[in-house]
């Protein structure tokens, strides 16, 4: 089958894929075909999709999403913040809580 004329083309990477082999069962760090297949039906996802929706939540659970804290703002710090915030309109706090 010829492709149409001005069909848009997909962008492809070779070597790039993952290889998905799903389990014999469901487990905590693995499903099967049928589950799969069963969330893209309930979801109308395709089974790519699905996977690509799993990987992005537990991302989203398991990254962080800033640097940690180095402890407390030091004298410095507080000082150079409290030349930046417009006096009179804002009151600095050092506890958020």
């Amino acid at each position: 089958m010829a492709a149409r004329r001005g069909a848009a083309k997909r962008k492809t990477t070779v070597g790039t894929g993952v290889l998905l082999r799903y389990r014999d069962r469901d487990t905590a760090y693995g499903v099967t075909r049928r589950t799969t297949t069963r969330l893209a039906e309930t979801l109308g996802l395709s089974e790519t999709q699905v996977v690509h929706v799993a990987l992005a939540n537990l991302a989203r659970q398991t990254l962080p999403r800033y640097e940690a804290d180095n402890g407390p703002l030091s004298t410095e710090q507080l000082t150079a913040i409290g030349k930046l915030v417009p006096q009179g309109r804002l009151k600095a706090s050092r506890r958020l809580f």
